[in-house]
């Protein structure tokens, strides 16, 4: 298998892009879709500070390795939160990731914000564990983005990850969430700009990334998110997509070009929670400050017996 681009030995096959690639022409196609998303959609300047939420995996590392590549003021932030042999192996490698680099990586620990992690948490309260992580895990991000800051928050969600969420939105018209899915969401207020640059690139093109680049992550995958929705929906467009390349692609921009037809009901309002001062859709205290305070009842009609970590 020849390289498309320069003829040497392939080592990768894009179906989708009808592309095979050297391992030098796959590292600059994938440097190239990332410099053009953020150019595209505006998502940020050479002048601006970025905050890449990192979590020891491929995707969030191969994208602070690449935006440093190409010129941008990017620190992490990686949020520990408190899951046993998940937690303390993913923060290893982003902290090795940041010190052989010399770059800034802030660690913010759940334990010490919630009064627990994500394991203690679900044996206190009830909710789906992805449902919690992800309350806990926009408020700590968008927070350390605020108060450090930075002009844009960056994630690592790649094009798997979107049109799995897609997918997942539009079997249960979830025109709320369709109105929010793009590969930026502006600043309001206190909240801080998100934005997506691997949109655009496949989960197997950023894993080929990491390992010739050389960039070491956690292959293990959250043990919460096992039997996930998310999950079966990346199975079924992995199926379409061997049957028909360039499916995933194909169906995320095309909504994109029709995205404006979904309106949320109403518009939202925000307004500052009277505990923390970050914002909040909810009268009174935001969901996070409400997660903390159920915490701190139950620890308390408990006994404080027991570790809650």
């Amino acid at each position: 298998m020849k390289c498309t681009v320069c003829g040497k030995e392939a080592v990768i096959k894009l179906r989708h892009a009808n592309l095979k690639l050297c391992p030098e022409h796959l590292v600059a196609r994938v440097e190239k879709v990332v410099a053009d998303t953020i150019k595209k959609h505006r998502m940020f300047t050479p002048d601006e500070r970025i905050l890449v939420a990192v979590s020891g995996g491929k995707d969030s590392l191969a994208l602070w390795a690449i935006l440093i590549k190409l010129g941008y003021r990017a620190d992490g932030v990686y949020l520990d939160l408190g899951i046993a042999n998940y937690s303390e192996p993913s923060r290893e490698f982003s902290e090795a990731f940041a010190a052989e680099r010399g770059l800034d990586l802030e660690v913010v620990k759940v334990t010490e914000e919630l009064g627990t992690g994500i394991d203690g948490l679900l044996r206190m309260v009830r909710g789906k564990a992805c449902s919690l992580c992800g309350t806990i895990k926009r408020y700590l991000l968008n927070r350390a983005a605020y108060k450090g800051g930075y002009s844009a928050l960056a994630t690592g969600h790649n094009l798997d990850d979107e049109a799995a969420t897609l997918l997942g939105n539009i079997l249960r018209w979830e025109e709320g969430y369709l109105t929010r899915q793009y590969p930026v969401l502006l600043e309001e207020g206190k909240l801080v700009r998100r934005v997506k640059p691997l949109i655009y690139l496949s989960e197997r093109e950023v894993a080929a990334y990491c390992i010739i680049s050389g960039i070491r992550y956690i292959y293990q995958e959250c043990p919460h998110s096992w039997g996930a929705r998310s999950i079966t929906l990346k199975h079924i467009l992995n199926e379409l997509e061997d049957r028909y390349p360039g499916t995933k692609l194909q169906f995320l921009k095309g909504f994109f070009k029709v995205r404006q037809r979904f309106q949320p009901p109403e518009p939202v309002e925000l307004r500052d929670c009277p505990v923390c001062g970050m914002p909040t859709a909810a009268e009174g205290l935001c969901r996070f400050c409400r997660l903390r305070e159920r915490v701190h009842t139950i620890s308390i009609a408990n006994g404080h017996h027991g570790s809650t970590s």
